[in-house]
């Protein structure tokens, strides 16, 4: 659809959006950063008119994910899988992932340190749990044991459990101690650490409040 320009106006709707018109007609739709560039008159032939798309999709791509990185931050697997969900072109995807990679938007050595923090703060796991959690968010093994590596997963059960063990103090010990480990399985926590928190808690119900 070579042509000249016609016209360049804005949407109504997206005031950052410029539509092109060739001939009276309309061609493309660009960023208005990217509408600076043009003006009514000039010619564009069917590859620059190509060219304008293409830089669009690429646009919208990282816009797109500058969006989904807002409400958290995320790992480099799970903004691809949500641009590929969005039907993006690879290219695009990995040209995106490239460009917010160089601008530190996404660095998955802190998005498992943040992770591992908002675990412990507000939900502690076990290191079990973790390590799977931070596998689905498609991080490499190396990035998750070094994050882990410094995990003091005995404190990480307390801190689970110091909150929620008083419900049981009614059983009997046994009883008591399978509660409390059962539910530190179910939050990743081993055996082991399980059984020492469970041991823990039982001595502190008759420790003075």
């Amino acid at each position: 659809m070579a042509g000249v320009i016609t016209a360049l106006t804005i949407q109504k709707r997206n005031k950052e959006r410029v539509n092109i018109f060739i001939d009276n007609q309309f061609a493309v739709a660009v960023t208005a950063l990217a509408a600076m560039t043009l003006k009514k008159g000039q010619y564009l032939s069917d590859a620059d008119i190509d060219r304008l798309k293409d830089a669009d999709e690429f646009d919208k791509a990282y816009n797109k994910a500058i969006r989904f990185l807002g409400f958290r931050p995320r790992s480099e697997v799970e903004v691809e899988r949500y641009l590929h969900g969005k039907d993006y072109p690879p290219e695009v995807v990995a040209s995106t992932i490239e460009r917010l990679r160089g601008e530190q938007y996404l660095d998955d050595e802190e998005f498992a340190r943040f992770w591992l923090e908002n675990r412990e703060r507000f939900r502690p796991r076990g290191r079990q749990a973790l390590r799977y959690e931070l596998n689905q968010k498609g991080l490499d093994r190396e990035i998750i044991e070094a994050a882990l590596a410094d995990l003091d997963e005995a404190e990480s059960a307390w801190a689970a459990l110091k909150n929620k063990f008083y419900r049981w103090r009614n059983l009997d010990e046994k009883a008591f101690k399978q509660k409390v480990m059962g539910f530190l399985s179910r939050r990743g926590f081993n055996y082991e650490t399980a059984s020492q928190a469970a041991n823990r808690a039982w001595t502190s119900l008759d420790a003075p409040e």
